[in-house]
Parts: structure tokens; sequence; C-alpha cells
């Protein structure tokens, strides 16, 4: 069991309006390597931001500043322990390659709220982008820039 340090936004690295579901999710992430997935033991993110703004929960949580063993997700080599995830569907250009920021309205406002409810609740925790622990493009925004616009200082 961990202390929370970080919550880590993410995109799901798909074309812009495509529609991912949490079995997509779920498959990409936790089928073997041998059947195109990534063979982990969970899926990478605790809550999912669907295009109309939906936050599915993908992993239960017991809404504390530690993280359990059962609450681990796969969102960041080496921070995973100490780390919540939230993925938005998006993150690429039309042609599923470029990165770009493709949060519809919906999904601005639905990230916007989790992360000043995220915040208000655990302010010492600091919110980054992937981006900002790995050699990533994802989330595919300024995480700290975007934070700042709407006032949350951290």
């Amino acid at each position: 069991m961990g202390k929370l340090k970080y919550l880590v936004i993410h995109c799901t690295a798909t074309p812009e309006g495509r529609e991912v579901s949490s079995a997509d999710l779920r498959r990409w992430h936790t089928s073997p390597v041998s059947e195109g997935g990534r063979g982990w033991k969970q899926v990478g993110y605790t809550d999912m931001i669907h295009l109309d703004g939906k936050v599915e929960r993908l992993v239960d949580n017991n809404e504390d500043a530690e993280v359990d063993p059962w609450e681990i997700t796969n969102g960041a080599k080496g921070y995973n322990d100490i780390s919540r995830h939230v993925v938005y569907v998006g993150g690429c250009a039309a042609d599923g390659k470029t990165p770009k920021d493709t949060r519809t309205p919906e999904q601005l406002a639905a990230l916007e709220a989790y992360a000043g409810d995220f915040h208000r609740r655990f302010p010492e925790v600091r919110i980054v982008g992937h981006n900002e622990l790995a050699a990533k493009a994802c989330p595919s925004f300024d995480v700290q820039a975007w934070l700042k616009g709407i006032g949350i200082n951290q």
C-alpha cells in the first residue's frame, strides 16, 4: 500500500470522434500479447471519460489517499502504486497516429469537474499528464497549463 502522490491524466490514443468502450480498453490491456493485448493483470486506469462526458469507473477504489494493492492500475510504469489514473477517449488526429487534443466540450467539462473534485479532496496530490512521467505524447495536451487555466494551482 502506497500513499497517493499523483493523479495521472491519459488519453486512449484513438482517433478523434471514435468512441471506446470499457470492454475495448480491458481487452487492449489484459489480453495476452499473443492476442494483441499488453498482457497486464489490470486495466490501466481507474476511470474513463467518454466522448459524451460520462465518467465510467473501471476499477473500484475506496476513495482515500492510499493506493491499496487491489486499486493499482497500470497507467505509468514505476508510478502505479502511488497513483490513480484517469483517461479520456481520444488524443489522436483522424489519422490515428498524430497526437492531438481531441477533448469534446463534454469531456472538457467532465475532466474539469473530475480534476477539481480530486484536487479539493486531495490537495497534496499532484495532478500530471502521463507525458510528465514518461517520454510519451499522452494525453496530447499540456496538463499544467490547462490546470492553471481552470484555476487549479498546485
